[in-house]
């Protein structure tokens, strides 16, 4: 069983988190959020406001690029999924890119400016996320095209193959940003 641990990345305030997962003959059960053992393993004051939910039924399914004005904590309940987290804030690692296979055993915190995307890789995934501020209509997201090239994402399901909404397949590239 791993041991709960706080790991930094190349892009400054995007953090993977080891989560320690019991099982038996019945399941298995984490503590997906415990405040005080995060903080003292390194993980930054997150005052939670709201607690979200998204159900992917298929395998493909591919959601994003979306950068938040929030801070986010992901954490899955159920599949696997390929998470690819890009810098869209200005300076240096504007435009870094990070990937990782999310399970139960292991979240990420994606420091609000940071663009979040994510692609099933089992059907049934659970993906849950703790944010620090309300959702509203009026808020102002970035978002990027999954595929853009100038990103060097490598999708474990190829663009053709993959279950996407008309509004993240129109969504920009990267240089229109610039």
């Amino acid at each position: 069983m791993a041991e709960l641990s706080v790991d930094t990345t190349s892009i400054p305030g995007l953090l993977h988190v080891t989560l320690a997962v019991h099982g038996d003959n019945r399941g298995w059960f984490k503590e997906a959020y415990q405040q005080e053992k995060l903080q003292a393993a390194g993980f930054p004051e997150f005052d939670i406001v709201q607690s979200n939910v998204s159900f992917n039924a298929e395998k493909g399914v591919t959601r994003g690029v979306h950068a938040e004005p929030w801070d986010k904590y992901i954490s899955l309940a159920h599949g696997e999924a390929f998470a690819a987290i890009v810098d869209l804030r200005p300076g240096a690692s504007f435009g870094a890119v990070e990937t990782f296979t999310l399970t139960p055993g292991n979240a990420i915190f994606v420091p609000r400016g940071c663009g979040n995307s994510y692609q099933t890789l089992t059907p049934d995934v659970v993906y849950t996320y703790l944010v620090n501020d309300h959702w509203s209509p009026d808020a102002q997201y970035t978002l990027i095209n999954a595929y853009d090239p100038a990103l060097g994402i490598g999708w474990p399901i190829a663009e053709a193959d993959a279950i996407r909404s008309q509004k993240d397949i129109d969504h920009p590239p990267l240089a229109a940003l610039r």
